[in-house]
């Protein structure tokens, strides 16, 4: 089996600012940012995933873990084969996977999750608030509906809030969402910093 990728989780309710903070890591030199939507959209719609794909999508239906699965690990391949993504030199920023329990089993034998970072915002109508502006401004307008927003939240303590139980406390690390986008990141920084720092200098880097 090849060497598991090296990852951090950005993890987090809706609005929370995953793709946020994952956008602007990603442009660090030495972090990878992927967010699972990212997957889904540069799907070939053609092939055989991505007509699976539309089959769910186009119902309104939630892609199985199984085929979720199968598209990112396809993805993964072909961004280290295009040299996008460097292994070897580069932290894996993964951005809303795994989304339950059973994604992150699956993920175990592929990524080896070095930090989770837990964006942590005890104001759920703060976070209401945040998605429906950035639905309006992105002119999302079906995201912007109370009802869709509420069910994502649902959604979210009922499937995928019990990842945070499968990996060690040791490796989770609470950060406060709430503030502007520069101050969330630099309380991202301080806690990703010292983990790119050790992916650097580990000894199996050298010569890499």
């Amino acid at each position: 089996m090849p060497d598991r990728y090296k990852a951090i989780l950005l993890f987090g309710a809706p609005g929370a600012g995953k793709g946020t903070q994952g956008k602007i890591l990603g442009k660090i030199p030495g972090f990878f940012h992927l967010a699972c939507g990212d997957v889904f959209r540069s799907l070939d719609m053609t092939s055989d995933l991505g007509k699976q794909f539309l089959s769910y999508s186009s119902r309104g239906e939630l892609v199985p873990d199984e085929l979720t699965i199968q598209m990112w690990r396809e993805n993964m391949h072909a961004q280290t084969v295009l040299s996008l993504y460097k292994p070897k030199q580069d932290l894996l920023i993964l951005d809303g996977i795994p989304r339950n329990v059973k994604q992150a089993e699956a993920l175990h034998g592929s990524l080896d999750v070095l930090k989770v970072i837990h964006l942590r915002c005890n104001d759920e109508t703060a976070m209401m608030l945040r998605m429906r502006r950035r639905a309006l401004k992105e002119n999302r307008m079906d995201d912007a509906d109370d009802k869709v927003i509420r069910h994502r939240f649902e959604v979210y303590h009922d499937e995928t809030f019990p990842v945070l139980d499968y990996y060690s406390k040791e490796i989770i690390a609470d950060i406060d969402a709430m503030g502007s986008p520069a101050q969330v990141f630099q309380r991202v920084l301080e806690v990703v910093v010292p983990v790119q720092d050790a992916h650097f200098n580990r000894p199996a880097a050298v010569g890499a």
